[in-house]
């Protein structure tokens, strides 16, 4: 009983701590004008999957159900549907499909998962076949497949490059000419491998007897980088069940892999087998010590420079106490990285099954490193036993960038904003919600999130991101079609502190044209663009002294962005709006005459409510403070129903200055606290109610235990009523119960019901009892 008070006040704690979390400044409902996007469909092709853009990065290649389309990109990022090549599974395989049990309208489909550059003049793709993977090869300048002489495409088998199951996550990258994979490699989904195929070096996959995947290994990346040494080595980035724990439940970590490029397998130990194979995991832990260890997704910022080169990850956590999501965004440096797998090895003993630091001699070259030449059999021996790292991969600060309570991230997309001030990371995740968020990371620590879109209907999860910067614009793929994504629409901000307020690196405020635009697009007159990403602050950016020949705007001159005037009768009720487009924002209203009218007035989260009266007319004005700076963002006119104009003295001049300001209809609404405040007062109550009625139950069970000798309560004893030796039950039967006292010695047994009784000379008469 006393747990269930403790379980309603953990409650309460958890929901004002997720009232803490931070949340986007905008956000734009679906379909929203403000931040409108343009959709591509065809009809018949579903799950858009697989994207991939042209070196010249004017074309664009989707890889879906059963096709492979061909777009033409203009200059706004805008797509132009050109061809494309229809590509489903043959009857026959998918009625070998269907007869293991498996779905014609979901499973047994050709998805594609592997969309490729092979080189300039052809690519290579793979799809799921009906759980019969297949490969094949297209040409761009026909944009066809190859066919036989009967018109039939040909194909290779896909085992290893592209999984059987759609719903299995699969990651390739292609090098030179050769393709590094991470899928599933059997029917049943239980046999992880990485593997290499095409070019002419042997082609290698991993173990499986020796454990270095988990079967339940879920690939979510791969990367080569440029530059020395990450150019000899391919990254891939996946979670897993850990073996090297005793726990009770099965544990979910995440990892990045590495193998060379100029692995060549073993010649007796290891033959057609990765020798450089390492693992090591990635921690990405709240403060707290609470593990978001299931990585989503994962993406790179400076893929060119393997000294600046970050890898950012989507992680979430096993365990969603109550049902609720949350998620954290972590960064790894490929030096970190590289770091760990330069370490210490683990090993595991043979006899107690433990998983332990390796203590021995390590063998010269190291194994998993990318040396030239093969390693010797005992060096392969120590390799088939030391492929996981003893250390794990931190972030920078130790800690999230990032962490989301309420919301799973789904996918990721890394940006590089060049500003007056430096370079800036932009953020974009898309959510379980079907929503995609942009988030500024400042100084590699604290984030700002810039706005929220709301864009898939039926908020149907983000599975695809693929941004093209050069196009300005990120494409989402998702089951009915693309949606074109602009990076930022600046025009959505009409003034000088609403640009700055929002602190998105891609917008500035245009001081000539007084207009926020693209800030990329800027001329050399750099003194004319203003900017604020670290702070925000309109007040040290709008109103200092502006270039010469131009004059800033004050709070006071800004336009509210609603403007209007009401005639109404006499005690009418009259709802005015205060929009709240920033959530960071809190609101108040300004009305000169509160004292007279304060009766007749109610606020309600963004609406004020008045009663219309001789003493409520006048000017309404809503009014926003963000970040120190107070901005005007409504304005109302309520006048007198006869038409005569009514003025107050002190609406004459709304200036803060000379006038009797009355502030009311915070928009940081109570509500919130009175919900929390109501939740916790009803779980005190309820413990009350239950400490009393546990007290009630232990005396009802005392009284209950003792049955003695009594008169029924609903019988009213007669003048004629013996009040010793006979006793009336509630039936009206007289039946002995009480036994004359007078006269005689007693010894009362209450545990037994008995009495016994001595008379005047001493002799024990017989025990009565209460039968």
């Amino acid at each position: 009983m006393p747990w269930r008070p403790l379980s309603m006040f953990l409650l309460v704690t958890t929901l004002s701590c997720v009232l803490a979390e931070p949340m986007p400044r905008i956000t734009f409902q679906r379909g929203d004008p403000g931040r409108s996007v343009k959709i591509f469909n065809h009809e018949g092709i579903r799950h858009y999957d697989r994207f991939l853009l042209s070196e010249d990065q004017q074309k664009l290649y989707v890889g879906a159900q059963d096709y492979v389309l061909h777009f033409s990109i203009d200059n706004a990022g805008t797509l132009e549907f050109k061809k494309h090549i229809h590509w489903p599974s043959d009857q026959k395989i998918i009625s070998n499909c269907v007869s293991k049990a498996k779905s014609n309208e979901t499973e047994c489909l050709n998805f594609n998962r592997v969309l490729l550059p092979i080189n300039n003049t052809h690519l290579y793709t793979c799809g799921t076949n009906a759980f019969s993977p297949v490969c094949t090869y297209i040409n761009l300048e026909t944009f066809s497949m190859y066919e036989s002489d009967d018109g039939q495409i040909i194909t290779f088998d896909g085992r290893g490059q592209s999984p059987f199951d759609p719903q299995h996550n699969n990651t390739a990258v292609m090098v030179d000419g050769e393709i590094y994979t991470g899928t599933m490699y059997n029917f049943k989904g239980n046999e992880p491998i990485i593997f290499r195929n095409l070019g002419t070096k042997t082609p290698l996959k991993t173990e499986t007897s020796l454990g270095w995947l988990h079967p339940d290994a879920s690939f979510v990346g791969s990367f080569n980088l440029a530059g020395t040494p990450a150019e000899s080595k391919v990254y891939f980035f996946f979670q897993e069940t850990a073996r090297e724990f005793d726990f009770f439940e099965k544990l979910t970590v995440s990892r990045v892999a590495r193998v060379c490029k100029n692995d060549a397998g073993g010649d007796k130990v290891l033959q057609k087998k990765w020798t450089t194979f390492l693992k090591a995991q990635l921690l990405c832990s709240h403060p707290d010590g609470f593990p978001f260890n299931v990585l989503q997704h994962v993406a790179i910022l400076h893929p060119e420079d393997p000294e600046r080169s970050i890898f950012y990850g989507v992680f979430s956590s096993q365990w969603q106490a109550g049902g609720s999501s949350s998620s954290a965004v972590c960064s790894f440096r490929l030096k970190e990285i590289e770091r760990v797998f330069d370490g210490n090895y683990k090993e595991q003993n043979k006899e107690s099954l433990r998983w332990t630091a390796n203590t021995g001699q390590v063998p010269n070259p190291r194994p998993g490193s990318c040396v030239p030449g093969k390693f010797s059999d005992t060096d392969l021996n120590f390799m088939k036993d030391h492929f996981l790292m003893d250390e794990k991969v931190s972030p920078p600060d130790q800690f999230p960038l990032l962490i989301k309570q309420g919301l799973r991230y789904t996918r990721i997309a890394i940006d590089s904003v060049p500003t007056d001030s430096g370079n800036y990371t932009v953020m974009f995740l898309g959510t379980e919600k079907g929503s995609l968020q942009k988030v500024v990371v400042v100084n590699d620590k604290s984030f700002h999130i810039i706005e929220e879109m709301e864009l898939l209907p039926n908020q149907e999860p983000v599975q695809n991101l693929f941004l093209a910067s050069s196009k300005r614009m990120l494409y989402v793929g998702y089951s009915a079609g693309i949606q074109h994504v602009p990076l930022a629409n600046c025009s959505v901000y009409t003034s000088c502190f609403e640009c700055v307020l929002a602190r998105d690196p891609y917008c500035a405020w245009d001081v000539q044209s007084r207009m926020c635009r693209w800030a990329q697009s800027k001329s050399n007159t750099l003194t004319y663009w203003l900017q604020d990403i670290e702070n925000g602050n309109p007040n040290s950016t709008c109103l200092t002294s502006p270039p010469k020949g131009r004059t800033p705007a004050s709070a006071n001159e800004t336009n509210p962005m609603t403007v209007a005037n009401y005639t109404a009768k006499y005690n009418t009720i009259l709802k005015l709006k205060c929009p709240q487009r920033s959530t960071l924002a809190s609101y108040t209203w300004r009305h000169p005459l509160l004292k007279s009218s304060e009766k007749q007035i109610v606020t309600s989260q963004d609406t004020l409510v008045i009663i219309v009266r001789g003493d409520t007319l006048g000017l309404y004005e809503c009014w926003a403070t963000e970040n120190g700076f107070t901005y005007q963002v409504a304005k109302y006119w309520v006048k007198d129903p006869s038409g005569v104009e009514v003025t107050h003295r002190d609406s004459q001049n709304m200036d803060d200055s000379n006038m009797d300001t009355s502030l009311y209809g915070n928009g940081h609404s109570y509500y919130t606290h009175f919900v929390v405040v109501s939740i916790l007062l009803v779980s005190t109550l309820f413990a009350i109610l239950c400490f009393v009625l546990y007290n009630w139950r232990d005396k009802l069970k005392a009284k209950t235990k003792i049955q003695g000798c009594s008169t029924p309560e609903t019988e009213k004893l007669s003048d004629t009523t013996r009040l010793n030796g006979i006793c009336h039950s509630n039936r009206n039967i007289p039946r002995v119960c009480c036994v004359p006292m007078s006269g005689a010695d007693s010894t009362m047994d209450v545990d037994n019901n008995t009495v016994k009784l001595r008379t005047p000379n001493g002799v024990a008469a017989e025990d009565v009892s209460d039968v």
